[in-house]
């Protein structure tokens, strides 16, 4: 008998070290933007035209939430605000066949005082608005007050915190949505805030309410170190709700990538120390309103910040050190009006090129970001807004519109070749971004979780 256990053990061990091999990982979408931090893939075998035929399966869930799906191995997971039972839901699902494995509640364990209700502090999201991440051994859910947890891939849960009760309340005029970074073996989160508190009654404080940089253990959740991140933005425009990327220099340090209150920086992952910025893209620092969404991307040695509200996107050379001059600025995107500009999607890089899909020109460009041309721009459908980011996947761009409407893109030309509504009649504010993975399509709308393939 003895024996017998032995050997299934081994099985056991085998069957794991198969689903979390760098083969596997290939296949899977285990961060917001993907494997590579950009939103592309090298999944293969999507398919090509969308229509009712393509859906595999659909699971219900119970309730909105904009994060994208995350798939590691044979698992899907996804996070939900369940506005009538109040309760935050962390979820996951068979890949293959949309059943639901397992659902555990994580919050809220928290909720300011006067901030609205217990899933949301605003009525355009919900705090189940960030993603989650995984690293193939645990996923790690955050919520926009707070909570944030570690759990096994089987959902048992391993650790729980709340940031707002570590660190003090969040100082956001929306609801705070940036998603947790695992790399290296360690988490890492950026809580960049105004320095006076918000919501009705809020009193001010002796001291303005910092900003600053987290870095944790993801197998317990303790903080490893916590760096305070100075800004010379005002109000608003020091919100940022964008993601850190990890991202390997020239000379071969890793390096972690923040931005907002102006400027973005590059940080040492060992301790937080920062090693350069560059920074305006707010002139004078004039506009007191200018919160940045997007989270950067990196392509051809340079980062790419997209300034909000129309303003033009800016791509910064990398690699230096300190405070950057001037002419690190590589180009900036022209014109008036803008078709190269986003307030909320973050862009895609695809076989070399930025994609940026701009949900106020209601655009999708195509740039070079060795000279910033425009080779080309596409008008898409304005019936509905764009928030969700575009991903790249099996030959097309794929993105949805507010309405739960997917779209493929042609990389080659922007024009669309495939279109399948996925949301119901009256949803709107649908904002989760498509992941692609194992040769399907993974697609949150407000109600369910949409599995798109070849049979």
């Amino acid at each position: 008998m003895a024996k017998a256990r032995s050997s299934v053990a081994r099985v056991a061990m085998l069957v794991l070290g198969s689903v979390l091999s760098p083969a596997a990982y290939a296949q899977d979408w285990l961060q917001w933007r993907g494997p590579r931090w950009d939103g592309s893939s090298d999944v293969q075998g999507l398919p090509e035209k969308l229509d009712a035929s393509a859906i595999r399966w659909r699971a219900p869930l119970p309730g909105p939430g904009a994060g994208a799906p995350i798939i590691c191995g044979t698992r899907v997971f996804v996070t939900a605000a369940d506005e009538d039972a109040e309760k935050l839901v962390a979820l996951c699902f068979d890949r293959e066949s949309g059943k639901e494995l397992w659902a555990k509640e994580l919050g809220p364990s928290y909720t300011p005082a006067g901030r609205g209700k217990p899933t949301a502090i605003d009525n355009r999201s919900t705090y189940a608005t960030p993603s989650a991440a995984c690293d193939g051994e645990r996923v790690v859910f955050f919520f926009g007050n707070g909570d944030l947890a570690g759990t096994s891939l089987e959902g048992e849960l391993l650790w729980k915190r709340n940031l707002q009760q570590d660190y003090g309340d969040f100082a956001f005029q929306w609801t705070f949505s940036a998603t947790p970074t695992l790399h290296g073996g360690k988490l890492y989160l950026a809580i960049l805030q105004r320095d006076q508190p918000t919501g009705r009654g809020a009193k001010k404080p002796e001291q303005p309410i910092p900003s600053f940089v987290l870095c944790m253990d993801p197998r317990t959740g303790k903080t490893d170190w916590k760096v305070e991140r100075q800004a010379p933005a005002q109000m608003e425009s020091l919100e940022s709700y964008a993601t850190i990327v990890p991202r390997v220099r020239k000379d071969g340090r890793t390096e972690l990538l923040v931005l907002g209150g102006d400027v973005i920086t590059g940080h040492d992952p060992a301790d937080g120390k920062e090693l350069w910025r560059w920074g305006t893209w707010n002139e004078g620092h004039r506009e007191a309103w200018w919160r940045i969404v997007p989270t950067p991307v990196v392509a051809g040695g340079v980062v790419l910040v997209c300034a909000p509200k129309r303003a033009p996107v800016y791509a910064v050379k990398l690699d230096g050190e300190g405070l950057l001059p001037a002419e690190a600025l590589s180009w900036k995107s022209e014109g008036r009006p803008n078709p190269v500009s986003s307030d909320v999607p973050t862009p895609l890089v695809h076989d070399g090129r930025f994609y940026v899909l701009s949900d106020l020109a209601n655009a999708l460009s195509r740039i070079d970001p060795a000279t910033g041309k425009v080779e080309w721009s596409v008008e898409v459908d304005r019936e509905f807004l764009w928030r969700a980011s575009p991903v790249a996947a099996g030959g097309r761009i794929w993105a949805q519109n507010h309405h739960g409407t997917l779209y493929g893109f042609d990389p080659a030309d922007g024009k669309e070749v495939a279109r399948l509504a996925l949301g119901r009649d009256d949803d709107d504010g649908i904002c989760a971004s498509v992941a692609p993975a194992h040769g399907r399509l993974f697609v949150r709308t407000n109600a369910e979780l949409v599995c798109l393939g070849k049979e």
